[in-house]
């Protein structure tokens, strides 16, 4: 076993300077290669990879405006230039080989294996402690990595030039304050999540938790950091909740707890796994990790939400959400940022949000608020008064001691969706107080804003045709909207399909092989339908 100081690696260099971000974006949830270009507000736009996302695309053409005349707009040179340099260096990723099949339990045949576990996924990719370490100055701190595992060895020249770039950044993200800090005697332990987005389109989540490190005396805090391609928010905070146990202990006792969860088989969707692991004076405990049996709610906690805002507030924030807004959200509390964030983006399921996306915004990136473009930013309150100057937007205070809600808003947030669907989400939500558990809160939730969908698009598959055998189908956008008989509904359906969310889900509905449709939207679309017959075999 390897000992404390071999665990520790220390990296040394230069502060994290803008040139390093050219390899990095912290964006979209979702990235798909688009081809066809469509016409939107008097210029075209690719659908390519929107990755930092679209604001890329206006630096590309020139539009972002820049006022060499002194004052703030001079941040907009700034940020075109940072956006021109993420489109440089670009390089191929060498992917990691695919682990060996999750072996499962003794005397499971191979099929029972393969229900209980994801095959070929690793539960982490890397686990990293980042302390703060005084400048030379002694006056501020610079975050660094301490700790790594695993560490990598016989890697290339660039590839080892691409992990310290993703190393720094995860460094960023930990600490988004920026190096002013004081030393402390007690810090309250918080836990937040960001996403990594690289160039190429891959997607990582990095989950952190920050909090005092043993000693005595006033300390500044350290950060424990996993990046991993998994999203599930609620399993990493049980496994950062063993992290801390050992920690308590000795720096030693965490390797071997990672390396057998690392070589752990990651399970389905409704599954447990049992990682065994041996505590000094305790002896052999046995972690349960169980994942929901939602998979594609198992990042999001309605509760934060619903903590921070009212039925109304929230039906206001999904409807700016939904026509692809600028949002930004407001709070002191990183965790609070972090799962409000990742919560209004479930809102929008089965779509998924295709611009920029970054939970927690780290000081040093604080320009990228003045983005022309759709995105959806957690923004410390401390930094509220670089915010505020912006217009045609959506900013919303999730902070308990807040004076309003919506400090900046456009106005027509409360006229975008059919009256007669918002009561409906409304009636729905009025039902969360009988909820027993988080599970059943999010159920609920997200039930409510999936019918929405299926009853305001859930048509479109009578409406994607093939107009000769073996061609490509084709979504026929005009007769879909014309089809719907509440002109209100029709109104938002018309607004809504110019989103690139629902471009991209029609895309890729068009481009499957006919056959039945699978997953709960369809499931709902189903059932709904039935439903809709039946009540009118009554009438009749």
């Amino acid at each position: 076993m390897e000992t404390t100081s071999e665990c520790t690696q220390e990296l040394t260099g230069q502060p994290p300077s803008r040139n390093w971000r050219r390899s990095l974006s912290f964006s979209s949830l979702r990235i798909k290669k688009r081809n066809t270009n469509i016409e939107e507000d008097g210029f075209a736009r690719h659908r390519s990879a929107w990755s930092f996302s679209s604001a890329r695309e206006f630096s590309r053409r020139g539009t972002i405006p820049v006022d060499d005349g002194g004052g703030r707009p001079k941040a907009l040179k700034r940020l075109s230039a940072m956006w021109s340099s993420f489109r440089k260096g670009k390089r191929d990723r060498l992917k990691d080989q695919d682990p060996p099949e999750p072996l499962g339990l003794i005397g499971e045949d191979k099929a029972t294996t393969q229900r209980r576990f994801v095959s070929g996924q690793y539960f982490f990719e890397y686990l990293v402690v980042v302390s703060l370490k005084k400048n030379k100055d002694g006056n501020s701190y610079e975050p660094l990595i301490t700790y790594q595992f695993p560490k990598r060895d016989g890697m290339a020249k660039y590839q080892k030039e691409e992990e310290e770039r993703t190393l720094k950044a995860i460094t960023l993200f930990c600490f988004p304050e920026g190096i002013k800090w004081a030393p402390l005697t007690e810090y309250h332990s918080e836990t937040f999540s960001f996403v990594l987005t690289e160039i190429d389109g891959s997607r990582r989540n990095g989950y952190c938790r920050r909090l005092l490190p043993g000693g005595k005396g006033a300390r500044p805090p350290e950060a424990y950091c996993i990046i991993s391609s998994l999203a599930c928010f609620g399993l990493f905070s049980k496994i950062f909740d063993e992290v801390e146990k050992r920690r308590q202990i000795s720096m030693a006792m965490i390797y071997p707890f990672m390396q057998k969860l690392r070589e752990a088989p990651f399970p389905a969707p409704g599954n447990t796994v049992e990682i065994k692991s041996f505590i000094p004076e305790s002896g052999t405990e046995i972690i349960r990790l169980t994942r929901p049996l939602d998979s594609w709610l198992e990042h999001v906690n309605f509760e934060v939400l619903f903590s921070c805002l009212t039925n109304e507030e929230v039906l206001l924030v999904f409807a700016a959400a939904v026509l692809e807004r600028r949002i930004i959200f407001i709070a002191d509390e990183l965790g609070t940022l972090s799962q409000v964030i990742h919560a209004v983006a479930a809102l929008l399921y089965p779509f998924t949000w295709q611009h920029t996306f970054i939970s927690i915004v780290p000081e040093i990136l604080i320009d990228v608020v003045m983005a022309p473009t759709p995105y959806l930013l957690g923004v410390q309150k401390r930094l509220l008064d670089q915010v505020t100057d912006q217009s045609d937007l959506l900013i919303v205070d999730l902070s308990e001691n807040k004076k309003e809600t919506f400090i900046v808003s456009i106005g027509d947030e409360g006229s975008i969706l059919p009256p007669k669907l918002q009561s409906e989400i409304r009636e729905a939500l009025s039902q969360r107080k009988k909820a027993s558990s988080t599970e059943d809160l999010n159920h609920l939730v997200s039930e409510a804003f999936l019918l929405f969908f299926v009853k305001t698009v859930g048509h479109y598959m009578s409406y994607v045709k093939c107009s000769q055998a073996g061609e490509q189908r084709t979504f026929e956008k005009r007769s879909f909207y014309k089809a719907i008989e509440s002109k209100t509904t029709r109104h938002f359906v018309k607004k809504f399909i110019q989103t690139q969310m629902f471009d991209l889900f029609i895309q890729e509905v068009e481009q499957q092989q006919t056959g039945p449709q699978q997953g709960i939207f369809h499931k709902k679309i189903v059932e709904y339908q039935d439903k809709k017959k039946k009540e009118k075999t009554k009438k009749h």
